[in-house]
């Protein structure tokens, strides 16, 4: 099995604390999977405000945890580390679904699979997991630029 920890994960990806959205990679096959994991704990800045009675993570997080992961496949797949020079940019969504609401102490399994590559643009099949659970699916366009170009 591939796997990363936090400190790897830091590396593939450009986000901090509080927008970084993916604890560790489980296992990866480039060019094809990667699984991983978001841990959901009650101190997240967003639960004060969604909502204060019933805690809830948004979904456009979870959708934006999902393009994290798909993120990390694609520099994988590369070879790549982003760097100064270079941003990912989350471009589109389609058949997005919203299964199950995820609350703080469950654990976000995060599954993307590439589903086709093309001049910097990239598709992804995505889902969230809770358990054996669906919490969220969608298909994820993202595009690769080097700045100035």
């Amino acid at each position: 099995m591939n796997t990363l920890d936090i400190h790897q994960v830091m590396k593939h990806l450009p986000h901090r604390y509080p927008i970084l959205l993916v604890d560790r990679v489980l296992d990866y096959k480039k060019d094809e999977f990667l699984t991983a994991i978001k841990n959901v704990t009650i101190n997240e800045p967003f639960f004060n405000g969604h909502f204060p009675h019933r805690p809830v993570m948004p979904g456009v997080l979870i959708l934006e945890a999902l393009a994290q992961a798909s993120a990390i496949l694609a520099f994988k797949c590369l070879d790549i580390l982003p760097g100064d020079d270079s941003v990912y940019y989350f471009v589109g969504i389609d058949k997005a679904r919203f299964k199950r609401p995820v609350e703080p102490g469950d654990q976000l399994m995060l599954h993307t699979r590439l589903k086709r590559r093309m001049r910097g643009m990239w598709i992804f099949e995505t889902k969230a997991k809770v358990g054996d659970e669906t919490a969220a699916s969608a298909d994820l366009m993202c595009a690769y630029k080097t700045i100035g170009s």
